[in-house]
C-alpha cells in the first residue's frame, strides 16, 4: 500500500522538476537574450558607425531566439494538451499569452529582414524600410514582454545558480548549461561567418 501510493508521488515530483527545469531554460535564455539586445540597442543610436557590431550581434541572437521559442512553445503545447504538472503551474496572464505570438514572429521579421539586407548588400530601400519597421514593432512588443517576465527570470536563474542538492531540477542543470551554450555558440557561429566586412561597408553607405 505504502509503495502504490508513493509511486505516484515520486512521479509528480519528476514532472513538477520537469516544469521547472524548462521554466529555468527560458528564463536564462531569456537573460542571455536580453544582454544581447542591450549591446543591439546602442548600435542603433548609431547604425553606420557600429554596423559590423549591429550586424554581429543581430545574427548572434539567432541560436537563444530560436532556444527560447522551443523551450516556450514546448511550454504552452504540454500546457494545452492537458499535462498534470504544466495545467498546475498555470500559464502567463492573459496579455503575454497574447502577445507571445507576435514577439517571436516580429524577432522573425527582424532576422529575416536582416539577412536579407546581409545577402543585398543594403542596397534596397524597401528591404531597409521593413528591417527598420519590424525591428520598432520588436522592441515594443518585447519591451512589454520583458517588462512581464523580467522578475521571474532574475529569481529562477539565481534559483537554478544558487540550487542546493536537494533541488529536483538541479539534476537537468547540466543540460540546459549545455543548451543555452549550444545556442549562443551556434548564433556566434552564424554571425562570424555571415558578417562580411566588405559588405558591412556598403551596408553602412546605403543607412544614409
Amino acid at each position: 500500500m505504502t509503495m502504490k501510493m508513493a509511486m505516484p508521488s515520486r512521479a509528480q515530483s519528476r514532472s513538477d522538476a520537469g516544469v521547472e527545469g524548462n521554466t529555468r531554460l527560458t528564463a536564462a535564455t531569456g537573460m542571455v537574450l536580453t544582454g544581447l539586445l542591450l549591446v543591439e540597442g546602442v548600435t542603433v543610436l548609431n547604425v553606420r558607425g557600429y554596423i559590423t557590431l549591429h550586424t554581429f550581434i543581430g545574427l548572434a541572437l539567432v541560436g537563444p531566439l530560436v532556444l527560447k521559442a522551443l523551450a516556450t512553445v514546448y511550454r504552452f503545447a504540454r500546457y494545452y494538451t492537458g499535462r498534470t504538472a504544466y495545467v498546475r503551474r498555470g500559464a502567463p496572464p492573459l496579455l503575454l499569452r497574447v502577445i507571445g505570438p507576435f514577439v517571436v514572429l516580429s524577432s522573425l521579421a527582424v532576422v529575416g529582414t536582416g539577412i536579407v539586407l546581409i545577402t543585398d548588400h543594403g542596397r534596397s530601400s524597401q528591404w531597409i524600410f521593413l528591417h527598420k519597421a519590424s525591428f520598432v514593432l520588436f522592441i515594443v512588443l518585447t519591451g512589454v514582454h520583458f517588462l512581464g517576465h523580467i522578475f521571474e527570470a532574475i529569481t529562477k536563474t539565481v534559483e537554478d545558480i544558487r540550487a542546493p542538492h536537494g533541488d529536483p531540477a538541479r539534476r537537468t542543470r547540466a543540460l540546459r548549461l549545455v543548451l543555452i551554450v549550444g545556442a549562443f555558440a551556434v548564433g556566434i557561429a552564424i554571425a562570424a561567418v555571415f558578417t562580411p566586412s566588405a559588405a558591412s561597408w556598403h551596408m553602412a553607405n546605403s543607412f544614409r
